[in-house]
Order: structure tokens, then C-alpha cells, then sequence
């Protein structure tokens, strides 16, 4: 005897797990985790269960939890994959059940401060139980003082080693009296504040501690934290500033997707806002960085033999997924297709992934990337070729200038890709060109030196050569 059973809510997702239909509760809970129609299932737990159904092609009826910002929701999934799988899925929602959630209490609280004491430190410090060193973790330059006389002087309390007002009274300080001191630290002239997580189980700090310091600002060349000889973008700030803009990125994730607890739509869409910003602004400084490289007089590359089919195919599945995005099919060369070269494959991908991601950033929806191979005489080519606006002759001439954007102000790029790439590009003995029209797309090809095969270094010998054609 089949039972039939009621359903309260349906939906249905496609083959990205984007949830492209959904009714009732299902919408409402979707909305509530910080997603819509169209994004990927925003629901954590149903969007385990809805890849599990379509990747296996099998039919799964799980339980599945969530918070919807004020209840915690057990709700009961039938998720049938369409097509195997490859059509996605239709949800379907049995039943339904909302528990208020309980005030947060005092363990809970804790917990999170600590975590965001960890994520906010410049420094660690494993302590033992009387607050001596043990060791000590940083980065910052400008504690490179503190670090080394810490590690001099393992085995004594840590506050010998920092200013603090509560110098004044008698040492050793309960270890609660200086959790959230602001102290001062010899080499910086950065304000810095101590946070101590007591470790052990009964009494607290009974099997040491961990000393977290964050300081009250970022490290920044005007205020005179930094060295007074000029700091090299690529060597000394960019892991500076790849730490904080990092720690953004992921906090505001962390948040958009309320893994840190409920939060109101708008305000997940405000976390998804700054990490965006983030992601622009830690993609600035990367090129900046690689600007500082590639226009040193010593900047060279490592040349191997490499398959360029085989960067186009890693590049175009890295960028797979924000092509899909924006409707863009991604055209690789196909399985079995080869052009061997002598170039930098970390270098030959770098330059492959700017073209590509610039065709999709700017080509239309429901348009397609090709990346086809050639072969000129000496010389190895692989061009990008995209269904886009295409470029004017002026603008050809102008896109592989440093800063240059063509006008285009809120896209958030930095102008610095193409120039950077050619000026790799060239380092390899190779060279990047544009063919373009108006309305007709554009096709950027990168051509360094063809490799030869192994047939004829054999027949010709390890030093032999053959001549550029080019030259």
C-alpha cells in the first residue's frame, strides 16, 4: 500500500545546486540564510542533502537543521535528481518544526570573543601557567624586536617585555586584570591590546594560556611604523597587507552565511558587499605587487617544457565557475589537442587566467570564450578569442599601458593585467598581441617559444637550436 505524503513547500535547483524555484517556508528559509532565487541553495544543511542526491543520481529523504535568525528549524527533505542529476533537483518539504532559540549563555559568549581575539591578533604566544613564555608567532614587521627578545628570554613572564600602567603594582597580575590591557611594545609605535585565553580543564589558566596581541591600528608607512628605507610592495607590504584584507574577506564571509549566528538579510547582503570589496582590493594589491616584479631589472622566469593545452584546459576550470555565473561557456582545446612550449607554466597560466577573466568580465551573456592553439614557425601561440564589444584601433593601441582601463571606472579592476602579462609575456621571449574590431569580439594571443619534439632532439642533440622565425 503506497502512503502518500503531504507536502508543505517544493523547490527545485539545477545542475550549479542553484535553487531556481521555491515556495513557502522552503523561500522564506532561503531568504533567511542570506540567499534568493537564482544563487546557489543558501540553506547549508539541504545543500549538503541536494549535492549528495545529484551527484550520486540517487533520491535521498533526510532531516536537515537550520536558523532562520530567531528559531532553529528541523524540517524533512525528499530531494530527487532530474535527469540523473544533470537536470538538478525537486525539493520537496514533508515536515516542518521551529524551536526558538535559547539566549546565548555566558560559555557561548566566550567562545566567540575568544575566536575574534584570534582572528584579530598580529601576535601569538603560548604561555604556561605562571604567564612565562614558551614561544612566540608573528609576522609583523614591526615586532620583529619583540619576537626575538621573547624568544631570548623564554621562561619569564611576558609582561617584562611590554609597557603596561599595571607595571606600577605587584607581579605576577592575576591573569583577568590583564586580559584587555593596552600596553605598548619596544619597536612598534603602534598601540597594542592583550587578550589571554586561560587554557586547562577545572581552573582556568591551570595548563597555561594563550596571549593574543592586536593592535589598535594597521601598519601604515605615514604613521612611521615601517623602516625608513623605502619597503618593496612585493617583498615587505604585501604580506602585510594580505593578512588584514584576508581576515576581512573572511569574516564578512563568515557572516554573510551566518555562521556566526542569525543575522538579518540586509545585513548578510552588507557582509557580502564588504567581501566583495575585500576581493577587489586584495586583487589591487596582488597586481601591484606583480607590477614591482616584473619591471625590476632583475626579473627573469624559469622556462620548461610545457603543454599549452594543458594550462588553457587548468585555466578555463578555475574560472569555470564565474563564467557559469555569468552564462558564458568556456571553450578549451579539446582532450588530446597539444602545443608544446618552452615557457614558465606558473607565469603561461598567470597571463591565461587575466585574458580569460577579462573575456568574461566583459563579453555578453550567452556569448562563449574559445582559446585555440597554433603554431608559427619557431613560436607557440594560444589566443583567447571572446564575442565582446571588441576594441577601436586607438583603444588596441592603448590596452597594454600601465593603468589603462579604456574608461571603464567601476568594473574594479586595476588597468595593470594586460600590461603585466605582456611584460611577462615578453620576459619569456615571447610577446602578446590584440586583434579586435567593433562588434566583432576580440582575440588577444600569447606566443612565446614552440619546444621541440623529442624526435628531433634526439636526431639533433641537447645544444641544438632552431632558428626564431620571427627574428
Amino acid at each position: 500500500m503506497n502512503v502518500k505524503t503531504s507536502h508543505i513547500a517544493r523547490g527545485r535547483s539545477d545542475e550549479a545546486d542553484r535553487l531556481t524555484e521555491a515556495t513557502g517556508v522552503l523561500a522564506q528559509l532561503n531568504r533567511d540564510c542570506g540567499g534568493s532565487i537564482g544563487s546557489t541553495i543558501a540553506i547549508p544543511g539541504l545543500l549538503s542533502l541536494v549535492e549528495k542526491a545529484r551527484s550520486y543520481g540517487l533520491k535521498l529523504a533526510r532531516q536537515f537543521e537550520a536558523i532562520d535568525g530567531e528559531n532553529r528549524i528541523t524540517a524533512w527533505a525528499e530531494i530527487t535528481p532530474v535527469d540523473g542529476g544533470q537536470g538538478g533537483c525537486e525539493i520537496a518539504i514533508a515536515s516542518w518544526q521551529a524551536e526558538q532559540l535559547p539566549p546565548e549563555n555566558e560559555i557561548d559568549a566566550e567562545r566567540r570573543r575568544i575566536e575574534v581575539n584570534r582572528h584579530l591578533a598580529e601576535c601569538t604566544a603560548r604561555l604556561d601557567a605562571n604567564q612565562s613564555i614558551l614561544s612566540v608567532e608573528t609576522e609583523a614587521p614591526d615586532l620583529e624586536e619583540f619576537r626575538s627578545r621573547s624568544l631570548a628570554a623564554v621562561g619569564q613572564s611576558w609582561t617584562t617585555l611590554v609597557d603596561m600602567p599595571t607595571k606600577d603594582y605587584q607581579q605576577p597580575l592575576h591573569w583577568r586584570l590583564l586580559d584587555g590591557a593596552e600596553c605598548t611594545i619596544p619597536g612598534s609605535k603602534r598601540q597594542w591590546t592583550a587578550h589571554l585565553e586561560p587554557l586547562g580543564k577545572g581552573e582556568p589558566g591551570s595548563a597555561g594560556f594563550v596571549l593574543y596581541l592586536a593592535a589598535s591600528t594597521p601598519l601604515s608607512e605615514r604613521s612611521g611604523d615601517l623602516q625608513a628605507d623605502t619597503p618593496s610592495l612585493g617583498k615587505d607590504l604585501t604580506p602585510v597587507l594580505r593578512q588584514p584584507i584576508n581576515r576581512i574577506i573572511a569574516n564578512a564571509e563568515t557572516i554573510r552565511t551566518k555562521l556566526a549566528g542569525p543575522l538579518a538579510e540586509e545585513y548578510s547582503q552588507y557582509a557580502a558587499d564588504i567581501a566583495s570589496a575585500g576581493q577587489h582590493l586584495l586583487a589591487l594589491v596582488d597586481d601591484l605587487s606583480d607590477l614591482e616584479i616584473v619591471e625590476s631589472d632583475d626579473f627573469v622566469t624559469a622556462p620548461d617544457r610545457i603543454d599549452l593545452a594543458d594550462v588553457a584546459r587548468r585555466a578555463c576550470g578555475i574560472l569555470g565557475v564565474r563564467a557559469q555565473e555569468r552564462g558564458i561557456t568556456l571553450v578549451p582545446p579539446v582532450e588530446g589537442e597539444s602545443q608544446l612550449a618552452i615557457a614558465e607554466f606558473r607565469r603561461v597560466l598567470q597571463i591565461l587566467l587575466n585574458l580569460v577573466g577579462n573575456a568574461i568580465r566583459y563579453s555578453p551573456e550567452d556569448s562563449q570564450v574559445w582559446l585555440r592553439l597554433d603554431q608559427i614557425g619557431s613560436r607557440a601561440l594560444i589566443t583567447v578569442a571572446d564575442q565582446g564589444h571588441g576594441l577601436e584601433e586607438d583603444q588596441q593601441a592603448r590596452v597594454f599601458e600601465k593603468f589603462e582601463r579604456l574608461g571603464r571606472s567601476g568594473d574594479g579592476g586595476s588597468g595593470l593585467g594586460l600590461y603585466i602579462s605582456r611584460r611577462i609575456a615578453r620576459a619569456m621571449d615571447g610577446d602578446l598581441t590584440v586583434e579586435s574590431a567593433p562588434g566583432l569580439g576580440a582575440r588577444f594571443t600569447l606566443s612565446v617559444p614552440a619546444a621541440e619534439d623529442l624526435r628531433s632532439e634526439r636526431r639533433d642533440g641537447p645544444g641544438s637550436t632552431v632558428p626564431d622565425a620571427d627574428s
